[in-house]
């Protein structure tokens, strides 16, 4: 049976010093009055109840101290004895979920500071001249990505109806022309002189030579001039600004007194960014244009001009043709997918070789000028044989403004031919990276020949 533990002055313990304790917690802390209080035992009282106290045998009854705890209401504290608790105690126990004073928790910033390394200060890196070049800040290194404007076919006509918010990129037709258009840029160190013949007429050769020159000229930044070195009153100037009042004759008479790019301003045209000198259209002076005339001609426009083009007219044996071969340094030679224009096309390669210039005809270009076509005629045969004897073959489509036989522009060819020359002219391009024959481009000024 469970005994008395404590002395009966707590036993009779007065309910007013109950009250009156109650109270004063009451002033001090009236939060803390709010959540119930859980009876608490010091270890002390719990150490002398165990050993004052027989031990419980199994089967007895409580004692009325225990029944006393258990009257006492929720939230009082326990006045009576304190009961044994059998077994090992555990140590305080835990308060309920939800009574009880909240866990211990510092304040943000009341408890002491860790330990900081010392800021060190900033110190500005020492600049390096060398670090770095121009080269690095291209367009492609310092630009967003920016997608390619379609510009034809239904992807463009999908950007321009959604106003630029859709679009799809550009299609493999206007990647090619892109490149092609890179090709045709590339860098000339030099001049370089483009030779464009023939040895039948009326295939062509002079609308090519035309075209050529304007592709040239409106895609690339430098100097390109067209040169009419026909003997027979060439119609070069009349399909590009039909300006014949001053031709080359005129430049041969005042050779000596031409030092600048102004002086050769006088003597020809200009459509759009091309410049073009006219041949002489008299029948009698057309004889005395002869080698060593246009040897003296091509000596002054290298001065001052990147690419110079010869129309080099009709025939291979007049005296001019053979200065024009001697300078070249890309060759055209004109053709038509037909019987006769592809015969002499090919005994023109043959003429070729057998005056010596046998590489040249190893990196011409064959162009087909297609305005006469027949179905009767294999022209993907016509097209073998001269890819097997030169560097590359260029079909011009059929256009209703070329066979006008008037003054050319370039927006009005169609859009297939605008294409073919622009292949033509990237093809030619290409050669740009070889041998250059003169050392370079001259200023507006330079001193007179002797």
């Amino acid at each position: 049976m469970w005994g008395s533990v404590v002395t009966s002055s707590r036993e009779t313990a007065s309910t007013d010093d109950v009250d009156g304790r109650v109270a004063d917690e009451d002033e001090v802390a009236p939060a803390a009055a709010a959540e119930p209080e859980v009876p608490t035992v010091d270890d002390a009282d719990i150490e002398s109840a165990n050993s004052a106290a027989p031990a419980k045998t199994p089967g007895s009854g409580g004692s009325p101290s225990a029944e006393h705890a258990q009257d006492a209401p929720h939230g009082e504290p326990v006045t009576g004895p304190v009961a044994q608790v059998p077994g090992p105690f555990p140590g305080p126990a835990a308060p309920p979920a939800g009574h009880g004073p909240a866990p211990f928790s510092p304040r943000p910033g009341t408890g002491p500071a860790p330990a900081q390394a010392p800021v060190q200060p900033w110190v500005r890196p020492r600049p390096r001249p060398d670090a770095g070049s121009a080269a690095e800040l291209t367009e492609d290194a310092i630009v967003r990505f920016r997608s390619d404007r379609p510009q034809s076919g239904w992807r463009g006509m999908m950007y321009k109806a959604s106003g630029g918010l859709v679009n799809p990129g550009i299609g493999p037709a206007e990647k090619a022309r892109q490149e092609q258009l890179r090709r045709i840029r590339r860098p000339l160190p030099g001049s370089h002189q483009i030779a464009v013949s023939s040895l039948k007429g009326g295939v062509g050769k002079t609308s090519v030579a035309a075209c050529l020159g304007l592709v040239l000229a409106e895609n690339r930044g430098d100097r390109v001039i067209a040169l009419d070195a026909n003997p027979d009153a060439g119609t070069l100037a009349d399909r590009l600004t039909a300006e014949t009042s001053v031709t080359v004759r005129t430049l041969i008479d005042n050779i000596e007194a031409t030092h600048s790019l102004t002086d050769i301003a006088r003597y020809t045209s200009l459509t759009g960014r091309l410049q073009v000198l006219a041949s002489e259209q008299d029948p009698a002076m057309s004889e005395a244009f002869n080698r060593d005339e246009y040897e003296r001609v091509c000596e002054v426009l290298t001065r001052f001009y990147n690419i110079v083009i010869t129309d080099s007219g009709t025939g291979l044996v007049h005296s001019a043709m053979e200065g024009t071969l001697a300078l070249a340094d890309s060759l055209v030679v004109v053709g038509s997918p037909t019987v006769d224009g592809a015969g002499r096309a090919s005994k023109t390669l043959d003429w070729l070789i057998a005056h010596g210039h046998a590489a040249q005809v190893a990196n011409a270009v064959i162009v087909l000028s297609c305005d006469r076509t027949s179905k009767e005629v294999d022209r993907t045969r016509v097209r073998s044989h001269f890819q097997a004897r030169c560097r590359a073959v260029v079909e011009v489509p059929h256009d209703p403004h070329l066979a006008t036989g008037g003054r050319i522009r370039l927006d009005r060819l169609r859009r297939p031919t605008l294409d073919a020359f622009l292949a033509l002219a990237a093809l030619l391009a290409d050669g740009f990276g070889g041998p250059v024959r003169s050392t370079g481009i001259a200023s507006e000024q330079v001193p007179s020949p002797r």
